[in-house]
């Protein structure tokens, strides 16, 4: 029989009053037909619809840093008895220099820069020399590139010591190095604009190089290239106006102070006040061939540099226990580039780590090691004098500031 529709309406109230679920064949028992296929509109129970996620935030935009650790050591000074001990070693004429720095291989591992002054001229133009009028094989070069120099500082006492010829050899030479090489120090006279720039982990440095004198020793009068003494302050702020808005840090050379002497004196004060005041960032002293100290400096911008006043010597065979007590600067840049394109250079944590050079009775194997691999044995063993870790300490603590002195 067939259900009226107000009599269906009944059914259904019923059924699902008691928690019934309606089934096709339930609906076509109560009405008497076949039930129809469902729609999304006519469907009595409907599809799950997946709700629309709500978009996720876009992310702010975050800084760029970029770090550089660096360092710069100090004179490489290549006596007579360090180049024919290379040549002792090397064959077929080959001036073999890896002994001598061999020690220091992995201390400059750790650094994306490394930095040195090359006191002495090198070149194959002259026969080799030595004090008081240097000339280096340029075989040395091979083991310096090899322990990971890349930065040479050539402006110093010793330029001139083979006149304009040595000048226009050993920029041949440092010409010919690989193309990761960067030198500073021999300007041409004219132009005065051999502007020198590495980058390295996105950081640009500038680099220039100046010394106090040159041993009495004029510019030679058919010089095309020689230095820029420290004197001449009109040379030395127009290459620092034309460099600094082309590199992130800029770092100045200066091959000053009292040979033999742990103090700083008044003009290497003024000086790196003077550079700091037109923005120089950091300041590497060289030349008294002993450590001098090192510190934080303001410029009158208000900006922030670092000086170290002397490095002392790296290799050398100099008689004076003192000159074999030289300090390796440890210093981080850390570039830090905002959003809108704001760019703010940081120094972080300078330290200078100590180096010892040690040969025996007669300059026997001369050689660098970094502190942490000397012993007082070494020491009792060293050529012209004892030498104590002690000993080693208490001329750093009295002539460097306690804050950057580090014994690791």
């Amino acid at each position: 029989m067939r259900l009226k529709s107000n009599e269906i309406a009944a059914c259904l109230v019923i059924a699902l009053g008691v928690g019934g679920v309606l089934t096709g064949a339930m609906l076509q028992e109560i009405s008497g037909k076949a039930p129809q296929s469902a729609t999304p509109e006519s469907s009595a129970v409907a599809a799950y619809v997946e709700p629309t996620p709500t978009p996720e935030p876009t992310p702010e935009p975050t800084p760029t840093v970029e770090t550089v650790r660096f360092s710069a050591t100090g004179d490489d000074l290549i006596h007579d008895g360090i180049y024919l001990q290379a040549k002792a070693r090397g064959s077929d004429g080959y001036y073999d220099f890896s002994y001598a720095y061999e020690n220091m291989r992995d201390f400059y591992t750790q650094f994306d820069v490394n930095w040195l002054n090359q006191e002495t001229l090198v070149n194959d133009a002259f026969a080799p020399s030595g004090y008081p009028m240097f000339s280096t094989p340029g075989d040395i070069t091979d083991a310096l590139y090899d322990l990971g120099f890349r930065v040479f500082s050539l402006s110093n006492n010793h330029s001139y010591d083979k006149g304009a010829a040595g000048i226009d050899a050993s920029r041949a030479h440092w010409a010919a190095m690989p193309d990761d090489v960067v030198t500073m120090g021999f300007y041409n006279l004219e132009t005065y604009d051999d502007y020198a720039y590495q980058t390295v982990n996105g950081i640009t440095f500038g680099y220039l190089s100046y010394t106090e004198h040159t041993n009495g020793l004029p510019t030679p009068s058919d010089a095309t290239y020689g230095v820029v003494y420290l004197s001449d302050l009109d040379t030395i702020e127009r290459q620092i106006a034309a460099m600094r808005p082309n590199c992130d840090v800029l770092v100045v050379s200066c091959h000053w102070g009292v040979e033999g002497s742990h103090d700083v004196v008044d003009s290497q004060r003024q000086m790196a006040q003077w550079l700091a005041d037109r923005g120089v960032d950091l300041i590497i002293g060289t030349h008294p061939h002993v450590t001098q100290t090192a510190e934080w400096m303001t410029g009158a911008g208000g900006n922030t540099s670092f000086v170290a006043y002397s490095l002392g010597n790296f290799l050398n065979a100099q008689s004076s226990a003192d000159n074999v007590i030289g300090a390796v600067l440890d210093l981080t840049f850390q570039k830090t580039t905002q959003p809108d394109g704001s760019i703010a250079v940081e120094m972080q944590d300078p330290k200078l780590h100590c180096v010892v050079t040690q040969y025996e009775d007669g300059w026997k194997n001369v050689r660098v090691y970094p502190y942490p691999a000397y012993t007082d044995e070494m020491g009792a063993a060293h050529g012209n004098f004892t030498l104590t870790r002690e000993y080693i300490e208490s001329v750093l603590y009295s002539s460097i500031d306690e804050q950057f002195i580090t014994l690791d």
